[in-house]
């Protein structure tokens, strides 16, 4: 995992974004992975004290929460990041996308796996909230303001309150609201 592979990332996935340098130096959910990759080194090498303490001066400064026992893979972006929340045993695979807000949480004070598991290619939009040791199979979308408390496979689109999976229908030559989409 390199700071030029999630700069290069950053650039693919926002349309905004105008160089490396201006996304190395603004862009706050990379500095908070940033700041994430070396809390979790320390929470690996047993630094568990130290290893928090890094993760609230990453909270402190850029608005967002990652504990520093949760698994991210690579090329994970966050845009516009303020207010996203990542749980101590969730699980997070390569190349997901999460916007604002995002919160994948726990429903448990055991000390079990209690916070999602989220595939690769995953999408989850503004506000989500993802909750329990649930599992988001690979190439999902999640709805912005979904609350999502079941597990869903593969290709699954996940919309309202509670959000239920449903396939993703690859044909958008028609209207969005029709058919299968209706709630």
């Amino acid at each position: 995992m390199s700071v030029r592979e999630d700069i290069a990332e950053a650039r693919r996935r926002d349309p905004a974004a105008r160089g490396p340098f201006e996304v190395w130096l603004t862009y706050s959910g990379l500095h908070a992975i940033w700041w994430y990759r070396f809390a979790h080194r320390l929470w690996r090498a047993e630094l568990r004290f130290l290893a928090r303490v890094v993760s609230q001066l990453a909270r402190f400064f850029t608005g967002i929460e990652i504990h520093p026992g949760a698994t991210i893979g690579r090329r994970f972006f966050i845009d516009h990041g303020m207010g996203v929340v990542i749980g101590e045993t969730a699980e997070v695979g390569d190349d997901v996308m999460l916007y604002h807000g995002v919160t994948l949480g726990g429903t448990s004070a055991e000390h079990v796996k209690r916070h999602p598991t989220v595939g690769d290619r995953v999408v989850i939009g503004a506000g989500a909230t993802l909750l329990g040791p649930i599992t988001i199979g690979a190439d999902s979308v999640v709805g912005a303001g979904a609350v999502v408390l079941v597990d869903a496979p593969e290709h699954s689109l996940l919309v309202g309150v509670p959000a239920k999976p449903r396939p993703q229908r690859r044909d958008y030559s028609h209207d969005f609201w029709q058919d299968d989409w209706q709630i």
